[in-house]
């Protein structure tokens, strides 16, 4: 069923409002996939942040256009499902990557991040980019870590003393 002139529009509209908030997108191609397959890779992504969407390659084309995305357009050819990070960077090539591993029939073709078109064979490198709170964490462990040795040093000082006098308390009652 061809689409009206204002459901394009929409669509359009849609896509490119996704697209101006996302952080990272990933176009795979999924020649072959069953409606199943599908259905199961939607509701993957929906539980991890991250918007997907078949949309034709002329009108992915337009809605990417005044995007970070941008750099996508020249490779939307043929059947391609878009993904794109709405939560943190890597939550997209996460979900493609899981995905494409239990089905061979999908095949990324498209990477990008931060306006930047990356070869399909960095997914797995954006895919293990931390989370928003994993990073926060490795960073408070990072800062938290000079403060931690600094009061273990000016603890170290009267345990020191206490072990010297206990010594020589030992010392004095063997002789």
């Amino acid at each position: 069923m061809a689409l009206s002139f204002a459901q394009k529009e929409i669509i359009v509209a849609e896509v490119a409002e996704v697209a101006k908030g996302a952080h990272s997108a990933v176009g795979a191609e999924y020649r072959g996939l069953t409606v199943e397959q599908m259905t199961r890779l939607r509701v993957e992504a929906r539980k991890a942040g991250v918007y997907v969407r078949v949309v034709k390659n002329t009108l992915a084309r337009r809605a990417l256009q005044d995007t970070d995305f941008a750099c996508m357009s020249e490779g939307l050819k043929g059947p391609l499902v878009l993904a794109f990070s709405q939560e943190d960077p890597g939550s997209a090539a996460r979900v493609m990557e899981a995905f494409a591993k239990d089905h061979n029939k999908v095949e990324v073709r498209l990477v990008a991040l931060g306006g930047k078109l990356l070869d399909p064979s960095e997914l797995g490198n954006l895919a293990k980019m931390p989370t928003r709170d994993q990073a926060i964490s490795l960073l408070m462990a990072v800062m938290k870590a000079p403060v931690q040795k600094l009061a273990a040093t000016i603890n170290e000082v009267p345990g020191k003393l206490v072990r010297t006098i206990a010594a020589i308390r030992d010392a004095k009652e063997a002789a």
